[in-house]
């Protein structure tokens, strides 16, 4: 089932997300060389602690973090470690919030110091996927319009959607209905609807689709071991259009 937000719950969770966008642009800030993901995830949980919310991934289903950090080859879920970070990684990081009792989820790639050509276009056209699927999230349409423009941004450019792992709705909780994928023809599934709230989240790789998941239950990679990029926000349906509400406001 898929539940339906009133305006004040929208509201509030734009309250959480806010938190996330603002934790999220500082971490980006702190992704340099010889950083370690570990201490990327201790100032993401002490940033959520201090706007009196809840770091929503730690715990989740056994994660043992606030902070998903996945670098080049990971394309999600990566547990943060000890390992520096070192000029030219491409880092994604995804966080979570809970907040009096809502929701919110966005995630970011950035880039250690000089990347690769390859690293710069994968990233700005995995953003770009995720804002042609955003411009699809408008009341009236079919979910699969928000999957198939995502699909065809990444594949238009030489690259490939990952299948395995999907966007989904949000709200009182972390994962509600519906699953959105990132690929699949326009004109299906749900009429998208005002109160609606989605995390979006296309997952592009380099090469391959095909992923694997490490021993450590979580660590998702690409099979070819090129890189993977992944943006997210949490996108309102409204009678205006979508309304991002991970997008950072001041």
């Amino acid at each position: 089932m898929i539940n339906i937000k009133t305006d004040e719950e929208i509201e509030k969770m734009r309250t959480a997300n806010q938190i996330v966008a603002k934790s999220l642009r500082k971490l980006t800030e702190m992704a340099c060389e010889n950083t370690t993901a570990a201490e990327l995830d201790k100032a993401a949980e002490e940033m959520i602690l201090k706007e009196g919310a809840r770091p929503s991934f730690k715990g989740y289903r056994g994660f043992p973090n606030a902070l998903c950090v996945s670098i080049n080859e990971v394309v999600v879920h990566g547990i943060p470690g000890k390992k520096k970070l070192k000029n030219g990684d491409i880092v994604s990081l995804d966080l979570g919030t809970e907040y009096e009792g809502y929701y919110g989820d966005a995630a970011i790639t950035c880039s250690v110091g000089e990347v690769s050509d390859e690293a710069k276009r994968l990233m700005k056209v995995t953003r770009e996927a995720l804002f042609k699927g955003i411009e699809n999230a408008k009341a009236g349409n079919h979910l699969s319009d928000i999957s198939n423009a995502i699909q065809r941004m990444a594949e238009s450019a030489g690259f490939s959607v990952v299948t395995d792992f999907v966007g989904h709705g949000i709200g009182t909780l972390p994962h509600e209905d519906p699953q959105i994928p990132n690929y699949g023809p326009k004109g299906q599934g749900p009429i998208l609807k005002k109160g609606m709230v989605l995390a979006i989240e296309p997952m592009v790789n380099a090469g391959t689709w095909q992923v694997n998941v490490l021993d450590d239950k979580w660590t998702v990679v690409t099979e070819d071991g090129r890189l993977s990029a992944h943006f997210e926000h949490s996108v309102a349906i409204t009678d205006n259009g979508p309304d991002i509400l991970s997008e950072l406001l001041s």
